[in-house]
């Protein structure tokens, strides 16, 4: 319990007095914000906005994490730096992507297939190292079934594994990178998904197998629960900090340094702590927002006419005159909503074994 709280703290300190800093540092070179002309109008205002916040809270957990393992004596473990190196990868690439946006002016950043390809070798290199690293009771980080509160009974095979799992990072890093639309939005809402993982992580830990007098079917086989209780902490209490400077009117953005590392956080811990079909329901606004962009291309493709005025959903209601605020706050009610019955849905997994 020491650890989690250790974590979630340095993260949120460092976040919060550290972020400033990099404001400045980022304005002193011109690394500002590219706003697109097919874009909401209202948003030209925020053109030069200091981006690639992502790097705050990127460095926040890496160190909230390593303090706190330091400070408690404990080793780190083969799931929490694999959820690591997944959101450093990402970051990473993210990074690359805006650098070229604000460096280069480039509007798109990185090629598409360039960007595609970076992910691709983060998301698989993580894939097969999940299936690794086996502990004394033969558990590794990742499992080759199919999971919601726990991993079903049937095995879908290692190649099917890192298909799934590709796609999984795939999906919520892209999906966190579509609702970053307006000013801490996603922050809050990763928020949420990060504290729903640090408690979920917390109670397999108590009801873990290996702590059993004798294995039920109650019992969560997963490796290293408590280590992913601490990684989710660090990540909240870093994004939390991160929240204060980038809510509205935002003084810096997270770019996709910070959206895609968050994606990548998301389905890392989904997949280690074997609740992936549940991120679905836990990150339902990540969902949500999604499927509009899929809807609004799908419509205009097929029937050369568009569902919303904009997409993402987002874009939409600003375009119905809604003010960002009240679409921001509105919708981290609806991501609340979504993470309440992704627990609810969790816990009744395990009192009805």
């Amino acid at each position: 319990m020491k650890q989690i709280l250790f974590s979630g703290m340095i993260g949120l300190v460092l976040t919060l007095l550290g972020t400033p800093a990099l404001i400045k540092v980022l304005a002193r070179h011109g690394y500002g914000q590219y706003i697109r002309d097919d874009g909401p109008k209202a948003h030209h205002s925020k053109k030069g906005t200091p981006t690639m916040g992502g790097i705050a809270f990127i460095l926040a957990t890496l160190i909230a994490y390593f303090a706190t393992k330091a400070i408690t004596g404990e080793m780190p473990t083969a799931s929490g730096l694999l959820v690591l190196f997944l959101t450093a990868g990402l970051g990473l690439v993210g990074f690359l992507d805006d650098y070229i946006k604000v460096v280069k002016r480039r509007s798109l950043g990185l090629r598409a297939k360039a960007k595609l390809l970076g992910q691709s070798f983060v998301a698989l290199a993580f894939a097969i190292l999940a299936m690794q690293f086996s502990d004394s009771r033969g558990l590794t980080p990742a499992s080759d079934r199919l999971s919601f509160v726990q991993d079903f009974k049937w095995a879908i095979g290692p190649v099917l594994f890192v298909i799934w799992a590709y796609f999984m990072i795939a999906a919520m890093s892209n999906g966190v990178n579509l609702t970053d639309g307006l000013d801490g939005l996603a922050t809050g809402a990763s928020v949420m998904v990060f504290g729903a993982y640090t408690f979920i992580g917390l109670w397999e830990h108590g009801q873990n197998c290996a702590y059993a007098i004798k294995a039920t079917a109650s019992c969560y086989e997963v490796r290293d629960p408590l280590d992913l209780a601490v990684v989710a902490s660090a990540l909240m209490g870093s994004c939390f900090g991160f929240l204060w400077w980038n809510t509205s009117p935002a003084k810096i953005f997270m770019g996709d340094t910070g959206s895609l590392a968050l994606g990548g956080a998301l389905a890392g811990l989904a997949i280690v702590s074997r609740t992936e079909l549940l991120l679905a329901v836990l990150g339902g606004l990540f969902v949500i927002i999604t499927l509009s962009v899929i809807i609004q291309v799908g419509s205009f493709r097929m029937t050369g006419k568009r569902v919303f005025k904009m997409a993402p959903l987002q874009h939409h209601f600003e375009l119905k005159g809604w003010s960002e605020v009240l679409i921001v706050v509105r919708f981290w009610i609806i991501q609340g909503l979504c993470v309440a019955v992704g627990l609810g849905l969790f816990y009744a997994g395990w009192v009805t074994k």
